[in-house]
């Protein structure tokens, strides 16, 4: 203990004094200060989610929490207050499991796939000949079911208990969630050349589901991608790129910062996107099922994913800053909102986490989290219409 309080004010006397006498940059060594502190009381105190956050292997959690703290352990199996099948109290419990800085944001499925192939990944354009503009997008058919009070939104603690989930590693206020700000943002399709209007792809190729088989990219959420720009195309003609790239595969928690350059570039490419969209499958316990029934069939519910590149403990995130989080907001709350309209029980909560993820490409930035691994495939891949009709929904400004 002595050991461990010597190095923490060791570390912050070597900030201060680099900060005040070097002319170092104090946000970043007070960072690093607080990595390394967290670092040392993971490995005395917390082994387990040392081992977690260092691993990103929720089987190792589970193996060495039940070691270390197996009281703790046995009250999360047993008692209802994981196992009722309310996703939020598990958010709760996930908060403190899962995700480093900015490299996860699912807890892994029990299964594990056994054998994958290292691969660049491919880029599939969708395109129906039909024309790119906004005012071209075919309409969807379906009718609203519920009517949200807009009234009613104007009152932010309705807003945020109604509407969104909020990690405990960041804070939001009625500034961030200005209902007036996330209704009036304007996500209709702008660009009128020719080219794709949407890049879909996964930071984390290898999720899968339930029945997936392992190794197999067809029963993946790369097929989910797959046929969501399917859909898009035949059925609304907007035209698609399909990224199909892994970075997951030897190295979970670096995927997010792996996948950057080839998304930059294929933006940088095809300068018609406006849309991008990262597809992902969450991770609950194994008594939830995340499910519903659309259209007479059994459906994944999804969830929208904003990061925030701000955390209670360190501010705004400079290292990771992010232009467009008024405008992500704005989309996931638009697409929220027409979800809950026409396909009621469709969406999760929207869950805000305090880093990037990623979401600084575009203004129309997109993470969803389609079920989790106790889902079926198939009802993971029944989501991918309603998720179709909504999307298209927004970008025409219905």
């Amino acid at each position: 203990m002595r050991k461990l309080i010597s190095v923490i004010i060791t570390c912050f006397l070597i900030c201060v004094g680099a900060y005040r006498w070097g002319g170092v940059d104090f946000e970043k060594a007070k960072i690093t200060m607080l990595e390394q502190v967290y670092v040392s009381v993971s490995k005395v105190f917390f082994p387990h989610v040392y081992l977690y956050e260092a691993t990103g292997d929720a089987l190792v959690y589970r193996d060495v929490e039940q070691m270390i703290i197996p009281v703790v352990s046995s009250y999360r199996v047993t008692s209802g207050y994981q196992n009722l099948g309310q996703e939020d109290t598990w958010i709760e419990l996930q908060n403190g499991e899962m995700q480093d800085m900015e490299n996860a944001n699912s807890i892994e499925g029990e299964k594990e796939v056994d054998e994958v192939i290292i691969d660049s990944g491919s880029l599939v354009e969708y395109a129906s000949g039909k024309p790119s503009s906004s005012t071209d997008i075919q309409g969807a058919s379906s009718q609203k079911k519920e009517i949200i009070n807009r009234t009613k939104l104007q009152d932010f603690d309705y807003l945020r208990q109604m509407f969104y989930q909020v990690d405990n590693t960041t804070t939001v206020d009625s500034n961030l969630l200005d209902v007036n700000k996330l209704l009036t943002e304007d996500m209709t399709l702008k660009k009128k050349e020719d080219g794709p209007q949407i890049l879909i792809y996964h930071t984390h190729s290898q999720e899968a589901y339930a029945d997936s088989l392992p190794g197999d990219a067809s029963t993946s959420v790369v097929a989910l991608g797959d046929y969501l720009a399917q859909i898009l195309s035949e059925q609304y003609g907007v035209k698609v790129l399909h990224h199909t790239g892994q970075y997951d595969v030897i190295n979970r928690d670096g995927a997010y910062a792996e996948a950057l350059p080839s998304l930059e570039k294929i933006i940088s490419d095809n300068p018609s996107i406006e849309v991008v969209i990262d597809i992902h499958r969450d991770g609950v316990p194994a008594t939830t099922h995340l499910v519903t029934e659309i259209e007479g069939k059994p459906t994944a519910q999804i969830m929208f994913f904003n990061g925030l590149s701000h955390t209670t403990a360190l501010g705004d995130l400079e290292y990771l800053a992010n232009p467009y989080i008024p405008q992500n907001l704005a989309f996931s709350f638009q697409m929220q909102l027409a979800a809950a309209e026409y396909y009621p029980e469709f969406t999760r909560r929207i869950y805000l986490k305090g880093y990037r993820y990623n979401m600084h490409l575009l203004p129309k930035s997109l993470l969803v989290e389609v079920g989790a691994q106790t889902n079926t495939f198939q009802e993971a891949k029944n989501a991918m219409k309603p998720l179709a009709d909504i999307l298209v929904k927004v970008l025409k400004g219905e």
